[in-house]
């Protein structure tokens, strides 16, 4: 493996958004996510949770609701009024509707998926015909007094709940009008509360309406007669979401003490017709509120202001015990927020609304293995680049030599000029930036600073020749099929002769840069790609799946390398398979032709392609023996994976030089200590 010496990096300072919503449609079994500040995230469950998808936030779109409907179509809206429909192929916002009611607090599409249903500020329901390219507003329920806060359809499509502050409504589809109205109790442990906030309703098929409430309470009403059927106080505090099965034989509920509860339809007695709902098993996964769940056939989802994204299999319901029954916990993107000169030893941070530059610090010291070296220069933080609106930066690239840094907002497109005069840093940025480079999703430089290549949301990728605070459009590649597909990642040869780029789909494209056109098209797979990176001399492409394979691919040849063909034949190690962060980074080492480097968010991976690779019965995380080891037992146990564990959550890892390592790590920790503070729970006997 080597020895390096590690730059260990703590001072990128990000902080995830929280959840807000999520929304799990069965038909793809996907997971749609919006976070706090906007953005949209779209998870592949049966790619291994894979974030394939993305959509930047914005400062006025505070989302409030989020659903599917007419099967693919994905919605949101929020507290500025407005109904919004993702394009999820070209990954941006097809257009925004205004509601005219006011913020709008909730939104759930029709059993059938034709209709949309908002709550908004102003008491009112209002019902939208989803058409086949638009939604159009239908007509208005019977207004309420107070605010709209959850909204839930009866199977059927011919009810509706409809939660608001102190009361339930149930409305009648047809004539719009309400024909029942449950008014719920404000009292908590004895006190009476000034007000009940119902945060959830979910209307079930034999007319049962299950509430819950700022008072604790889980409740369930019989809708036909308005009457209280069953009260569970489940907790001191708010319980805000509300999920149900497709079955309609369990439901799931987030509290703001961090807790998830899930309840049961069970039998009275053993040999009784009769059932009731039970609760069954409380986890407690998040230190904050639990802001949202949702219920897929396997599993209870949740998310809340501890930015975490859980998914917790229920046992009875996986079939095999394998990957799928690992409980995961999903906290930073599935894609690259830092990018690295390794010619001015610089790091560029990526956060919603500026970049920070840093100069990586230095040390004379030497010591042996193991050893932490002090520093003889700190890390210098050399500039802070704010973006101008509301928008979100997508992506952002420094270049290697470190003169150049690129931005993009869903908008805009930013190129800067750097100078280096002894300590002081200037920053000329490059005007008049064409049409066509209007918003980007990812950015590139060559290996030699000479080109840019960018990937836009229509499909095409752009190549650009900068020039001494300038730049020159050299050519456009245009999507290749008829449907527009958003590049999502990029990689250019070290030689700068190929361009690698990979779509939503599992599909790669290889490009030739000399002739400016289609060199190949990677073989499809069924599992989307995490990252991708083209070996020096060689020109090996090395592909990153989500279900953890890794292949690598001759661009010369247009064929998989023998290397590549050997391990499908064999196959990856059980555990290796078993992980469940994806690979979002791969580099080579410059002097050893033989090594993939790659990392996810919990080792750092050399592969030694000279080397046998590891079977099921080879113990694979296989750290260095003890020095007095024979060679013999050395040789016997030496297999293609050398992995570390030692730096985590690891964000970025990447090599300067032949010697030198810098890896980029986040703690937990650090993120929740800048989190507001959790609801405080007594204790047994303090």
């Amino acid at each position: 493996m080597g020895e390096f010496k590690v730059h260990r990096v703590r001072f990128f300072n990000y902080v995830p958004s929280g959840i807000r919503c999520v929304a799990y449609n069965n038909q793809s079994n996907r997971l749609a996510v919006s976070r706090t500040d906007g953005t949209v995230e779209i998870y592949n469950l049966s790619a291994n949770y894979f974030q394939e998808k993305f959509f930047p936030g914005h400062e006025s779109r505070a989302t409030e609701a989020l659903c599917w409907a007419e099967g693919q179509r994905l919605f949101s809206a929020g507290l500025n009024g407005e109904i919004l429909e993702y394009d999820l192929q070209a990954l941006n916002i097809k257009y925004a509707l205004d509601a005219f009611g006011g913020p709008i607090w909730s939104m759930t599409a029709s059993p059938s998926g034709s209709q949309l249903l908002v709550g908004c500020e102003d008491g009112s329901v209002k019902l939208f015909e989803v058409t086949p390219d638009k939604i159009q507003f239908a007509r208005n329920f019977d207004r309420q007094k107070s605010r709209i806060l959850s909204l839930s359809w009866h199977p059927a499509g011919t009810h509706i709940a409809a939660g608001s502050i102190d009361y339930i409504s149930v409305f009648d589809v047809k004539s719009g009008s309400i024909i029942r109205k449950m008014v719920l109790d404000r009292q908590h442990l004895g006190i009476t509360k000034s007000r009940c906030i119902v945060w959830g309703v979910a209307f079930l098929s034999d007319g049962t309406v299950i509430s819950v409430d700022s008072v604790g309470k889980v409740q369930l009403w019989d809708s036909a007669t308005g009457t209280l059927v069953k009260s569970h106080l489940i907790a001191n505090a708010d319980v805000q979401s509300i999920a149900v099965a497709d079955q309609e034989d369990s439901f799931v509920v987030g509290t703001a003490e961090g807790t998830v509860f899930h309840f049961q339809l069970v039998s009275v007695t053993s040999n009784s017709s009769e059932k009731q709902w039970v609760r069954t098993k409380p986890f407690q996964h998040h230190t904050h509120d639990v802001r949202t769940v949702a219920h897929s056939p396997t599993a209870l989802i949740s998310g809340g202001t501890d930015t975490h994204l859980v998914i917790r299999p229920l046992m009875e319901k996986v079939e095999v015990k394998n990957y799928d029954a690992a409980l995961r916990k999903i906290t930073f993107p599935h894609r690259r927020l830092i990018s690295c000169s390794k010619k001015r030893q610089l790091l560029l941070f990526q956060f919603a609304h500026h970049l920070e530059l840093w100069r990586l610090g230095s040390t004379v010291a030497t010591g042996k293995n193991g050893d932490t070296l002090p520093l003889s220069k700190n890390a210098d933080h050399l500039l802070h680049l704010k973006t101008k609106g509301p928008e979100n930066i997508i992506c952002s690239c420094v270049s290697p030599c470190g003169s150049w840094i690129a931005y993009s907002t869903a908008s805009r497109f930013f190129l800067y000029r750097l100078k280096y005069e002894r300590d002081n840093i200037s920053l000329q940025r490059v005007s008049k930036m064409p049409a066509f480079l209007r918003s980007a999703l990812h950015i590139l430089f060559s290996e030699d600073s000479a080109k840019l290549f960018v990937a836009s949301s229509q499909g095409s990728l752009h190549v650009i020749r900068l020039l001494e605070g300038s730049f020159k459009h050299l050519h456009t590649f245009q999507p290749q099929s008829g449907t527009v597909e958003a590049m999502c990642l990029l990689a250019v040869s070290p030689d700068g002769n190929w361009l690698a780029a990979s779509g939503t789909s599992a599909g790669v494209h290889v490009y030739d840069l000399n002739h400016l056109k289609l060199h190949c098209t990677v073989p499809a797979y069924n599992f989307p790609v995490t990252a991708l990176a083209i070996a020096p001399s060689t020109n090996n492409l090395v592909i990153a799946h989500s279900d953890q394979q890794v292949f690598e691919f001759s661009i010369p040849d247009k064929q998989y390398t023998e290397w590549s063909r050997n391990v499908q034949k064999q196959g990856f190690h059980q555990l290796w398979l078993q992980r469940d962060t994806p690979i979002t980074h791969i580099s080579f080492h410059p002097k050893r032709p033989m090594h993939i480097l790659l990392h996810d968010a919990y080792m750092f991976c050399i592969i030694d392609k000279s080397l046998p690779l590891p079977n099921d019965k080879t113990v694979l995380y296989n750290p260095l023996p003890p020095k007095n080891e024979s060679d013999v037992f050395l040789r016997r146990t030496a297999h293609a994976f050398k992995m570390s564990k030692k730096y985590k959550p690891l964000l970025f890892m990447d090599l300067l030089d032949e010697r030198t390592l810098v890896a980029v790590e986040r703690p937990l920790d650090d993120i929740i200590a800048q989190l507001p503070p959790p609801i405080k729970k007594k204790k047994f006997g303090t």
